[in-house]
């Protein structure tokens, strides 16, 4: 699918504890419950939020020097073309350029 969508997959392990581990300076904290989503790195200071940090993480894990804030992810929506031919909420199918009743 990356190759797809023009993109490079690259696998980081699994265990690999990227929301535990400040961006910023590196000091791992500990697991924290998932149910905190923000916390404060003990050797620096900074206040990090849990899924931005991971990114940064994942990304650094991965040799990627590229910001995980605001990256575009996926391409686009595109709309269909009008003479597809679909299926409505009641099951019925459609037959290009005949309307269902």
């Amino acid at each position: 699918k990356a190759a797809l969508y023009g993109r490079t997959f690259i696998r980081i392990g699994r265990f690999e504890p990227t929301s535990q581990v400040c961006c910023v300076c590196g000091m791992k904290d500990g697991p924290e419950p998932l149910h905190v989503r923000v916390w404060e790195c003990q050797g620096c200071g900074t206040v990090l939020d849990r899924d931005i940090n991971a990114a940064v993480n994942v990304a650094r894990a991965a040799g990627l020097a590229v910001s995980a804030c605001g990256a575009r992810v996926r391409p686009g929506l595109v709309p269909a073309p009008r003479d597809e031919a679909g299926t409505h909420r009641d099951g019925r199918p459609t037959v290009a350029g005949i309307p269902a009743r």
